[in-house]
């Protein structure tokens, strides 16, 4: 073999390598991301409490509710409110309704933020959808509740005085740890197909 071919042999396992690698990183990314989101805060990240302190002094705040859905996840996914006022500090309760319109069971992961992210570390969730992971039968629609409060500090940091308005955002994304089986139809197709090209079902025991 030549030094040429050689040399040619080597870039061709190196760019073989390099897309292998890209295509881990792309599925990994999702939970990855999440991750380093709750950690760092990065983004407008939210935070989990237990319980709210209680509403103060009547301040109140604008939240506005957004869904989305990667393509890769055949559902619709959809806040019940698109908006609500909330007083500061106290506990609140929406919910945002999902639905599998394909023929098999799938689940999703959903990644959360929330705007401006300067008001992310103010934002507390008690209760969501978004800890576990979710599961959809066939064609099932389910209600996906989500209890928080806006934390009374944010009164009190001057980078967030001005902050009239939060946007809570969620997109949801396959899960890796989802298995894709054939729909039955599909399945019936093939079986039949096999039939009609001169293949005989194999007979068991009797």
């Amino acid at each position: 073999m030549s030094i040429q071919k050689a040399k040619n042999r080597k870039m061709l396992i190196s760019l073989a390598t390099f897309v292998v690698a890209m295509v881990g990183v792309a599925y990994a990314s999702v939970p990855l991301y999440k991750l380093f989101c709750q950690v760092t805060g990065f983004g407008g990240t939210t935070q989990v409490a237990e319980k709210a302190p209680g509403a103060v002094d009547g301040r109140m705040i604008t939240v506005r509710f957004n869904a989305d859905v990667n393509l890769g996840l055949p559902w619709k996914f959809r806040p019940e409110q698109t908006e609500i006022r909330v007083p500061v500090g106290e506990e609140t309760l929406i919910a945002y309704e999902a639905e599998n319109f394909a023929k098999r069971r799938t689940t999703g992961t959903a990644i959360f933020n929330v705007t401006p992210p300067k008001a992310g570390i103010y934002f507390s969730k008690i209760a969501c959808f978004c800890f576990d992971e979710q599961s959809l039968a066939a064609g099932e629609k389910v209600s996906m509740p989500v209890s928080f409060f806006v934390d009374p500090a944010i009164l009190e940091d001057r980078n967030t005085r001005d902050v009239t308005t939060i946007t809570l955002s969620y997109t949801f994304f396959p899960s890796m740890s989802e298995e894709s089986p054939e729909p039955e139809d599909e399945k019936s197709e093939k079986t039949t197909s096999s039939l009609d090209a001169g293949e005989k079902p194999v007979k068991t025991g009797g």
